[in-house]
Order: structure tokens, then C-alpha cells, then sequence
């Protein structure tokens, strides 16, 4: 049994516990919001004890992992105290992305965390598909051959606007994430990025990569387009074929370079995942399912590792707009 305690319960905590009290080797122990009326309310619907202060529940109660779901500035900002403290008490845990909207910050939690010698994981869950896992498979298989490009897509309607880079820090570890899941580390990154009529943050981006593979990539962004359409979609190709993931989940294409037929595999509409949400499902499945086998932390997937270096990035293509698009180079994850 994984004890788990979350912090941070608003739209997105709630979502963690729901799943938490789902499984049959999970116990949701406590939750802890800053915000008391939040705390106790969803003490109440979960069935649990509420905290205001994590320490407190850390002192209190026995607990395995903490899952830190609280959001701040660009998403990010208020993950680094309780992740901290988190690590300090030797307990795994499973951050909400982005990691931090600091990239310093994140550098902290990941290193604290491989120095205390616990399992950090990111809730980086558009990598957790079906679709996403049968693209790994293809390219360990060398289907694809030799990586040559990867392109990919992500647009939503989020009028929120709050800074600068809001867009880049909280929409794109997501995007990031699965060009690295394919491709592995970025090397160099150049950027440009325009605001919609009325916005503050640079609400689209375009970013080009170059891979430590030798592969480049691609990556559109948006903050202004319509939820009525598909918002994700994924291109990988090398010297034996490519795959197209289209629209997170719903399915994933391969294109053979040798021959005219393809071969689809579709997202059940019966037995399949029913929706985005069931992504989070996925991934906090994985991660407790990786705890339960008791793999090292380096080997947790969506690793707060992982997170960092998709926050890297992000960070080099901001200062590459800020430099009028000059290319910048990505620092390595040590």
C-alpha cells in the first residue's frame, strides 16, 4: 500500500486524489492547501485529514509519497517549498509541470533529490498514451532508422495572460517533453514568437532544434487557437519510415519509406482512453506502479530530471527571442 499525501488541492489536486482513492493499492492519508476552506473541503469529499502546513502533516501522519499539485506564477511558482521538504523527508514525489517557472529553483529540486536518493517524478503526461508508448517502441525497433526530424504542434484557447512567458513556462514541458521522449536531448534551439492583438504574453511560438542525435525539430505553439479542433500532433521521421500522432491519444500512424501501405493503430472507442483526463490517470499509474517495483530513481520515467531539461529548453528559446532570434545553446543535465 502507497500511502500518498497531496498538496495544492484545487481543480488539478482534486484530479490526483480522484485517482489516488481510485486504486486498490493507493491510500489518500491527507491533503494540505495553504488555504484552509480548501483544505477542508476536500478533506471532506476525499475522506481524509487536512493540513494547512506540509511539515505539520509529514510530523503527523506516515506517508510515502507526496504529490505537490499547487500552481503560482506561470504554474510553477509555489512548487519548490513542498517539494523540498518533500525530499528532505526521504519521501518520492510527483510534481505537478512545469517543474518550476525558475529554472534555478528546478536545478535545486533535482539535485536535492538525487543527493537524498528519492524517486522525483513531473506529471509530464502527454508522453503516457498508448500512442506515445507505441512511437518508443517503433524507434527502439529502428522502424524509423536513422532520426532525421521531428515536428510537433500544440495550439489551445487559454486567454489567461498573465506574464511574459506564461505561455512558453506553463503550456510547453508538455510539448517538449514528448519531442525528447522521441529524440532524446536538444543541443541548440532558435526561437521567434509573436503576441496576439491585445495579449501581454508572447502567446505563439516557433522554435527549431537541433538534436544531440543529429536530428532537428520543430516545435509550433499557441495560446490563441479553438479547442473545437485537434490541439496536439506529432511528426517523427528517419531514414525507414515516420509516425504521426494525431491529437494526443486518438491515434498514431506509420509510414514505412519502403512500402505504399501503413499501419494505424486507433484509440478504441470502446476500451480506449475516454478522454484528456484519463492522461493523468496513466502517468500516476506508471509512477506508482514504478514505486511499488521499487526502481531507482534514475529510472523513473517523467523524471523530475526530465522536466529540468525540458525547462532548459524553454528557457533557451526565450533568450533566444530575446536576442531577436540568435540560436542558443541548451545547457547539458548533469
Amino acid at each position: 500500500m502507497i500511502r500518498t499525501a497531496v498538496v495544492g488541492v484545487n481543480n488539478i489536486g482534486n484530479i490526483h486524489c480522484r485517482y489516488y482513492n481510485q486504486r486498490p493499492d493507493t491510500e489518500l492519508v491527507a491533503v494540505c492547501d495553504i488555504m484552509e476552506d480548501r483544505a477542508k473541503s476536500a478533506a471532506m469529499t476525499h475522506g481524509v485529514k487536512a493540513y494547512t502546513d506540509l511539515r505539520h502533516l509529514l510530523d503527523s501522519e506516515e506517508i510515502d509519497m507526496v504529490c505537490v499539485a499547487t500552481g503560482g506564477e506561470e504554474k510553477g511558482s509555489h512548487h519548490f517549498d513542498p517539494v523540498m521538504a518533500a525530499i528532505e523527508a526521504g519521501k518520492d514525489v510527483l510534481v505537478e509541470k512545469p517543474i518550476s517557472n525558475s529554472i534555478e529553483e528546478a536545478r535545486t529540486m533535482v539535485q536535492a533529490a538525487k543527493e537524498r536518493g528519492v524517486r522525483f517524478g513531473c506529471n509530464l503526461n502527454h508522453r503516457f498514451t498508448p500512442a506515445a508508448s507505441k512511437g518508443r517502441e517503433w524507434i527502439d525497433r529502428s522502424m524509423l532508422g536513422a532520426p532525421l526530424f521531428i515536428n510537433m504542434r500544440l495550439t489551445i484557447d487559454n486567454k489567461a495572460d498573465f506574464t511574459e512567458w506564461f505561455h512558453m513556462r506553463a503550456l510547453h514541458p508538455h510539448s517538449i517533453d514528448v519531442m525528447r521522449y522521441f529524440f532524446g536531448d536538444v543541443k541548440r534551439v532558435q526561437s521567434f514568437m509573436c503576441k496576439a492583438p491585445g495579449r501581454k504574453t508572447w502567446s505563439t511560438a516557433s522554435v527549431n532544434m537541433e538534436f544531440a542525435n543529429g536530428a532537428v525539430g520543430h516545435l509550433t505553439g499557441s495560446y490563441d487557437m479553438s479547442m473545437l479542433h485537434p490541439i496536439e500532433w506529432c511528426e517523427a521521421a528517419g531514414t525507414e519510415g515516420r509516425f504521426v500522432i494525431e491529437n494526443v491519444y486518438e491515434s498514431i500512424t506509420y509510414y514505412p519509406r519502403q512500402s505504399s501501405e501503413k499501419l494505424v493503430m486507433q484509440n478504441s472507442i470502446m476500451r480506449g482512453m475516454q478522454g484528456f483526463n484519463d492522461t493523468f490517470g496513466n502517468r500516476i499509474n506508471r509512477f506508482i506502479d514504478q514505486l511499488k517495483q521499487q526502481v531507482a530513481p534514475e529510472q523513473i520515467e517523467g523524471s523530475g530530471a526530465e522536466a529540468l531539461a525540458a525547462q532548459e529548453i524553454i528557457e533557451a528559446a526565450i533568450r533566444s527571442h530575446q536576442s531577436g532570434g540568435n540560436v542558443v545553446e541548451v545547457p547539458a543535465i548533469r
